[in-house]
């Protein structure tokens, strides 16, 4: 009779934090088994994960919420609207198009705060 319950029989632990089970896709084991066929000292995929989440804890990056499908092409449509009632419809289509792009960009002072927009080289 061999194996049962006699100290020393199994395999040795590897670490004193618990084990912690969850679910990934194939498509999801294959992504990762490759990012750490790329790593220079090849970890394993339990090591792999770690390093994949710390290095998400650590970045500063905000996390982008969920959003609906179509409610920016709903806030688009509503932005367009609000403004084209902004227009002087008696101006020329080139003081109207100047109009719309002043009102869609912002004042000068709050253009360096919007997160929304792509910052301007050289600036």
């Amino acid at each position: 009779m061999w194996g049962g319950n006699r100290p020393g029989a199994g395999r040795p632990a590897t670490g004193s934090d618990p084990s912690r089970t969850f679910r990934l896709s194939d498509e999801f084991m294959a992504a990762l088994d490759a990012w750490a066929a790329h790593q220079t000292d090849a970890p394993s995929r339990a090591e792999a994960i770690r390093r994949l989440v710390e290095i998400a804890l650590r970045s500063e990056m905000p996390s982008k919420p969920i959003a609906r499908p179509g409610r920016r092409a709903r806030a688009q449509e509503l932005a367009r609207d609000a403004i084209g009632k902004m227009v002087d419809p008696t101006a020329s289509p080139e003081g109207r198009d100047q109009r719309r792009r002043r009102l869609t960009k912002g004042p000068t002072e709050f253009r360096a705060a919007r997160v929304d927009q792509p910052k301007a080289k050289g600036k």
